[in-house]
């Protein structure tokens, strides 16, 4: 007896079309792009140790989360989870929603952004300047329920930065960001680092960058800076995968009331926490030195990454840090460059500012 061979065909010529203009697209808009600058931050010559910030303010659209947008809109495309006419949606604190909005606009799809009622205005217009719509909830952490919600109502794709972005991204290689920051060292004085250190929100980017420094066999060490509000910090030094936190994050972009799936732990040396006073201070610094305004994101991670030069200081070891400037400052000019918001919020920046300016005119300390 012949038994009957079973066949579904659910290909479509016109899906399939759709999506290898889709994926070109998405392609296309990387091949536009330039590189993001390495910027040198200045200290004093006879440290011997060189700080670097790689700035990713300079994508498209204005953070680093444009690398992580172009790699989830791939992931989902490819895994046939993007569908022609049906929204994509996702759970974000701001920038990611601009980034995402801005390649959803690129492919001829909808795109909902779901964040908390405080995300800056600033963002808020940004992800509808790119065609994007906001759903704000008054509590950050229905984010991910409010998402799969309208996801499940629509027929749409919830992105789910938070659970895909570690997986999303090439860690190997295939000009990620960590393979760009080792090659804009190559000429430099101490080509790899001593130290990377890196902020998270999903924690995709210190997964990258720590797996392709464990792939390439570097000796570069990761530091991952974690701001007030957030359960990184106590889920890493507690081994505790489920740790929370009930207060959102005053710095936008980093910082999770939960243990999101992206972040790695195991890939992680060492943590840092970061009172949200020093993470301000530091770009008000930043502003100074290099006349760029910067989001506090970036502020956690330069703070940190000072911190780790005063101890190589004190050791009288040379070498580099690198840190990143994550966004552009002008989204938060209500915010962190705001006094009347400082002072609203109880935030007490200039003990920090002093302490940074000490230490940068040739101090010994940082704490």
């Amino acid at each position: 007896m012949v038994v009957p061979t079973l066949d579904v065909d659910r290909s479509d010529a016109e899906y399939r079309a759709w999506l290898k203009e889709a994926v070109r697209k998405v392609q296309a808009d990387a091949n536009r792009s330039a590189d993001t600058h390495l910027l040198r931050f200045p200290l004093p010559d006879e440290w011997g140790i060189d700080l670097y910030l790689k700035d990713e303010s300079t994508h498209p659209t204005g953070s680093l989360k444009h690398r992580l947008a172009r790699s989830l809109f791939l992931y989902g495309l490819c895994n046939g989870w993007i569908r022609p006419g049906k929204p994509v949606i996702e759970a974000s604190s701001g920038s990611t929603a601009v980034s995402e909005a801005y390649f959803a606009k690129l492919i001829g799809v909808p795109f909902i952004a779901v964040m908390a009622r405080s995300t800056s205005r600033a963002k808020i217009d940004l992800i509808e300047f790119h065609g994007g719509e906001c759903h704000l909830v008054d509590n950050p952490c229905e984010v991910y329920e409010v998402s799969a919600r309208l996801a499940a109502e629509t027929g749409g794709h919830y992105m789910d930065q938070f659970t895909y972005a570690e997986r999303a991204t090439d860690w190997r290689g295939n000009n990620n960001i960590a393979e760009s920051i080792f090659a804009q060292l190559r000429r430099e004085p101490h080509p790899e680092p001593t130290w990377i250190v890196a902020t998270a929100g999903t924690g995709g980017t210190s997964a990258t960058i720590a797996r392709y420094v464990h792939y390439m066999q570097h000796d570069t060490r990761i530091c991952v800076a974690d701001p007030e509000n957030s359960c990184f910090f106590d889920g890493w030094v507690k081994h505790d995968p489920d740790a929370t936190c009930a207060t959102g994050s005053r710095i936008e972009g980093i910082g999770r009331p939960r243990m999101e799936p992206s972040f790695v732990p195991g890939a992680v040396d060492r943590m840092m926490r970061v009172p949200d006073a020093a993470s301000i201070a530091a770009i008000r610094v930043l502003e100074r030195v290099l006349g760029k305004k910067a989001g506090a994101s970036t502020g956690t991670g330069l703070w940190s990454a000072l911190r780790i030069v005063a101890e190589m200081r004190a050791e009288g070891a040379t070498g580099s840090v690198v840190a990143l400037i994550c966004d552009p400052g002008d989204r938060y000019l209500d915010k962190y460059y705001s006094n009347e918001w400082l002072d609203e919020q109880g935030i007490e920046i200039e003990p920090y500012r002093e302490l940074m300016e000490r230490f940068l005119a040739g101090g010994s300390r940082l704490d």
